[in-house]
């Protein structure tokens, strides 16, 4: 583990975020894990007061695929620096129909639908199983801050709601996204698992902030383009900015 000073609250940018307006960095932090490196450096500093670390996860410029993210590294290399809770931003299609484009959702549970990622730290002989309780992915105190600073800063927001986490790259098929919602699945993305679960191994806290980029396959009339991505986002991002730097010194 790292010798550097320790960091309680650490920040995972995800597509759409790959740096946070009016950080002030402080120190840029290359570390070296047992599971290689990390999608970029970790970057430390200070956003309006508070201390924190700034992960981007797709890598800076973002080039890294939601299948390909070195997760394992990420979630260790931020363990090394002390890392007791992560606010993880995740960009989804919305499958319910109240999560329009830039909604945030905080959901409470997940269905991971992915099938070759390294999902846990124990993988060889020399690592003990570890069979954690994964019943409740998300961490509540985080979530309910999250809610608060929400309603107080009168975003358009849901509490609750589960995310479907499939492998991609590519989007999913519209009769894809009708199984999701008859498995009673809110959101769709590709990058909150494994992540969250390897916190959980790690006895981080964690909780996810999802953006609405767009209303998922199937559920909105013509084809999912880019350019209503990149709108969404744009918005979504900006509200979560504004959610992060209200939320931080609540925890």
């Amino acid at each position: 583990m790292s010798s550097s000073p320790s960091i309680k609250t650490a920040i995972i940018g995800g597509t759409g975020l790959s740096q946070l307006e009016g950080f002030v960095l402080k120190e840029e932090l290359q570390v070296d894990t047992p599971y290689g490196k990390p999608s970029a450096s970790l970057l430390s500093g200070i956003l309006d007061g508070q201390t924190l670390c700034f992960l981007a996860r797709h890598g800076r410029p973002h080039f890294i695929p939601p299948h390909r993210i070195n997760y394992r590294a990420n979630l260790w290399a931020l363990k090394s620096l002390g890392v007791q809770q992560i606010l993880a931003v995740n960009a989804v299609g919305g499958i319910a129909s109240h999560m329009g484009a830039a909604h945030i959702n905080l959901p409470d549970q997940i269905i991971d639908y992915t099938y070759r990622r390294n999902s846990s730290f124990c993988d060889d002989d020399s690592t003990p199983p570890l069979h954690v309780d994964f019943s409740y992915p998300f961490d509540e105190r985080l979530r309910q801050a999250l809610a608060k600073q929400a309603k107080n800063l009168s975003l358009d927001f849901s509490l609750g709601g589960v995310y479907a986490c499939t492998e991609g790259p590519r989007l999913e098929t519209a009769a894809e996204i009708k199984r999701l919602a008859q498995e009673g699945c809110d959101v769709v993305g590709m990058t909150v698992m494994p992540e969250a679960v390897l916190a959980r191994e790690l006895d981080i806290a964690y909780a996810s902030i999802c953006v609405v980029a767009n209303k998922a396959a199937g559920c909105s009339e013509g084809i999912i383009t880019m350019a209503e991505i990149e709108k969404a986002l744009v918005l979504g991002m900006t509200r979560v900015q504004q959610l992060l730097i209200a939320v931080l010194p609540d925890l």
